[in-house]
């Protein structure tokens, strides 16, 4: 089973990872099954039920309009963003929909997306049951779907170990823990950007990996710039301001000033950028969840904007280390807020930053798992408390405190040798852990926390 790079960077709409874009991908799935497998013709309606975290949180997270635009046949990566309630809107507004784009069915907003705030499936708190019925209302297809972090889809009938999609190719460095990453590293005399590097040709050039590295940078720098411009009240009802664009105007007007934490203010606004368009359903890189969008592209960002030297070679060995990180996530824990709380995406995304920023300050492999460690270590027991359902309070500025926590971890990392008593291994675990013990209200369900505490207005 193998993890790419692009598995965990991929560009996705807001406002969440697991609770929208997953289900749109789910979604169409669905819908693409339906054709291949000749139900589609015979198909006068479809119908959706979302649980767990998806039904308690699903209307804030945008779920139940996601699924409906992954019955419509579209894909995360290229809705069109600026359209997309519209979208949704019409087919509520007229009663039907075009399952894959061409299909006509009945639909009835009501009563065929439902979500259910209080029942799960067995498997992963973000489930879904999609069925097609026919003129009569039996059922032609029905299947269940989990959508498990970071865009993530798992086929209900593969099982709850099902854990990652599945990918048979052997790769010439395997690793699951970071032990075996740095025995790598050192038997080789290898970095960790080197190692991936390696394994990513397995499945494309090393021309073709850089382009599309590149390209998940440019829609990252050019968030930055969207969140940087735009200005207003945040959907959802909160009347959450945008904090970025007014931010943006006075770090780009104050140009004489020599405050020496100036740097910092520049990883607040980019954090703030890419989570405030995260929040309004505009286009982000997953990296590696939508709620945690904000913490690579703002660290990269400073790699950019503040190093000496940085380069597209630089980004591209930042994107592959901070990647090689959250790989070991993935697979010995979770990079889901449902699952595990907010530590699975802010502290992954964190410890991830930490890592690829390392990377690309010359830090030796043994210096980047360290820093990996911090990132993480001070993120455990993070919950996901959402006020009112939606990515915005406290996930907007969380963003920008890990970015800045991130940056920290590595410069800290970068005066020790790389040794420590904590691993990043033990302290992967201990996330996962703890997220077991985590009460499920603390979970992305929004019956906890500030999500409980803080009045809705």
């Amino acid at each position: 089973m193998a993890l790419s790079v692009l598995d965990l960077f991929s560009v996705g709409i807001g406002p969440s990872s697991s609770h929208t874009v997953g289900p749109m991908r789910a979604a169409k799935l669905f819908a693409d099954g339906l054709k291949g497998d000749g139900h589609l013709s015979a198909t006068r309606r479809v119908q959706a039920e979302l649980f767990g975290s998806l039904g308690a949180t699903g209307r804030g997270h945008g779920s139940d309009k996601a699924v409906v635009l992954g019955f419509k046949g579209l894909d995360p990566e290229t809705v069109d963003t600026a359209t997309a309630d519209d979208q949704v809107a019409a087919a509520a507004l007229d009663a039907e929909l075009l399952v894959g784009g061409h299909h006509r069915v009945d639909f009835n907003w009501d009563e065929d997306v439902v979500l259910h705030r209080r029942k799960s499936l067995p498997a992963h708190p973000n489930g879904m049951t999609f069925r097609a019925l026919d003129h009569a209302g039996a059922v032609l297809s029905e299947r269940s779907f989990y959508s498990i972090g970071g865009g993530f889809v798992v086929d209900g009938d593969a099982g709850a170990e099902d854990r990652v999609v599945a990918d048979s190719t052997v790769l010439p460095y395997p690793f699951t823990t970071a032990d075996e990453l740095l025995e790598i590293c050192k038997r080789e005399g290898m970095s960790i950007s080197d190692v991936m590097l390696a394994n990513e040709l397995t499945w494309r050039s090393e021309a073709e990996l850089r382009e599309k590295l590149l390209a998940l940078w440019a829609v990252m720098r050019e968030c930055v710039d969207n969140g940087c411009a735009a200005e207003g009240i945040l959907p959802g009802g909160l009347n959450v301001r945008r904090r970025a664009p007014s931010l943006f105007q006075t770090l780009t007007a104050d140009t004489g000033v020599t405050d020496p934490l100036r740097a910092m203010e520049w990883v607040n606004l980019f954090a703030l950028a890419v989570n405030e368009e995260n929040a309004a359903g505009g286009r982000i890189v997953t990296a590696p969840t939508n709620g945690a969008a904000g913490i690579v592209p703002a660290v990269l960002h400073y790699y950019v904007k503040f190093v000496p030297g940085a380069n597209d070679d630089g980004v591209v060995r930042f994107l592959l280390a901070a990647a090689a990180v959250g790989i070991l996530f993935k697979i010995n824990a979770s990079i889901s807020g449902a699952e595990v709380g907010c530590q699975g995406e802010v502290g992954s995304a964190c410890s991830m930053a930490a890592a690829g920023l390392c990377e690309v300050l010359g830090g030796t492999p043994e210096q980047v798992e360290n820093a990996a460690e911090v990132g993480i270590e001070h993120n455990l027991g993070l919950t996901c408390d959402p006020v009112g359902g939606l990515v915005q309070i406290p996930c907007i500025e969380r963003n920008a405190i890990a970015s800045v926590k991130a940056i920290n971890a590595a410069r800290l990392s970068l005066h020790g040798d790389g040794s420590h008593k904590v691993s990043l291994d033990k302290a992967i675990k201990t996330m996962r852990e703890t997220g077991a013990d985590m009460k499920s209200k603390y979970k992305e369900t929004s019956r906890g926390g500030l999500a409980v505490n803080v009045i809705e207005c």
